[in-house]
C-alpha cells in the first residue's frame, strides 16, 4: 500500500504503515536543524514515544531510551559527526499534575540552552508555561477493523518560529 503524504513547506500529513516507516520518519526529521521544543500529541499508544526513541537513535544515541513518564525528563548528551555534542531532552507531561511544576524541577533551563532539542508528550498539560515549539507532530492511530494494518496519521506544522527559521517540511517523505 502506497504512503500517502500532502505537500507543503510548512505543514505535512503523512501515514505511517509499519513501524520501518516511523523510523523512516525519525532519519528524516533528524536532517533538520531542529531546536527549540517539539510537540508530540496523540492517545496513549499512538506511537509518540516509539518516533522519539527511533529519532534518538537516528541522531547517534546507541543506548537505550527510558520512557520519561515518571522522571518527566530524560537528558541525552548526543555526539555528532563533527564532534559536537546535541542536547536532547525528552519530557513525558501526562503526569503533571500543575505547569508551575515545570519551574521546580529548572525545565527553562533546557528550553534555554543553545542548540538543545526539547522533545515534549503531552505538552498540552502545560502549554500556558510552555513557549510556542518550533514544530507540532500530532499522532493519531487509524481506525480499522484489520489488526494487522495499524496506520498512524502524523501531521506535521511548523509554528510561526519554525518558520522565521526558515525550517522546511517539503522534503520529508515515507
Amino acid at each position: 500500500m502506497p504512503n500517502s503524504t500532502t505537500e507543503d513547506k510548512n505543514a505535512k500529513t503523512l501515514t505511517l504503515y509499519t513501524e520501518a516507516d516511523t523510523q523512516r520518519l525519525a532519519a528524516q526529521l533528524v536532517a533538520l536543524p531542529l531546536t527549540g521544543s517539539v510537540w508530540l500529541a496523540g492517545d496513549l499508544g499512538a506511537g509518540k514515544t516509539t518516533l522519539t526513541r527511533y529519532w534518538l537513535q537516528a541522531l547517534g544515541h546507541a543506548g537505550a531510551v527510558k520512557s520519561p513518564t515518571y522522571t518527566l525528563v530524560e537528558p541525552y548528551s548526543i555526539e555528532q559527526k563533527d564532534g559536537s555534542v546535541k542536547p536532547v531532552y525528552h519530557a513525558d507531561l501526562y503526569r503533571l499534575q500543575d505547569p508551575e511544576e515545570l519551574s521546580f524541577i529548572g525545565f527553562d533551563e533546557y528550553l534555554d540552552e543553545p542548540n538543545a532539542l526539547v522533545i515534549i508528550e503531552w505538552a498540552s498539560r502545560a502549554d500556558s508555561y510552555l513557549p510556542p515549539p518550533t514544530l507540532f507532530i500530532d499522532m493519531t492511530q487509524a481506525t480499522s477493523t484489520d489488526k494487522d494494518n495499524e496506520s498512524r496519521q502524523v501531521e506535521l506544522r511548523l509554528s510561526k518560529a519554525g518558520q522565521a527559521q526558515g525550517l522546511d517540511l517539503s522534503s520529508v517523505k515515507i
